[in-house]
């Protein structure tokens, strides 16, 4: 059987560790892991079934039916914090985005290291080859 939204709550019931979600200072997490429920909520939102999110996650069926019934029971608080997690990223992005810009500009002017224009070429070929099957 395979997990879904609609058999969480059935699935729920059967769960044989007490508290798997716990409140820590990163925020709510997977008991055991450093998998916090808006890693979770990244594949939840793009609508990714609990199979998929299992294996790119590495847990267990258990941990993932926790995760999400926790996400389902508890929606209103668990989007609102996972609303301010992707802006304060945002904002973290944005700052070093503007701190390295011109470290950023410097390291690129520089010319390649000799020894990597075989490399060097190959990717500028898979580059203008990606480019061009995107048009």
């Amino acid at each position: 059987m395979g997990l879904t939204i609609e058999n969480l709550i059935d699935m729920s019931l059967t769960l044989s560790e007490p508290a798997i979600i716990i409140r820590t200072e990163r925020g709510s997490v997977i008991a055991g892991t450093r998998i916090t429920l808006y890693d979770v909520m990244d594949y939840v939102t793009e609508s990714y079934p609990p199979k998929f999110i299992r294996a790119m996650l590495g847990l267990t069926d258990e941990q993932v039916t926790a995760a999400l019934f926790y996400i389902e029971t508890h929606r209103a608080e668990v989007e609102t914090e996972y609303q301010f997690i992707l802006k304060e990223a945002e904002e973290l992005q944005q700052y070093y985005e503007e701190e390295n810009r011109e470290r950023v500009t410097r390291i690129a002017a520089k010319p390649p290291k000799s020894g990597k224009e075989v490399i060097r070429a190959k990717l500028e070929a898979e580059k203008a080859k990606f480019i061009a099957s995107q048009t």
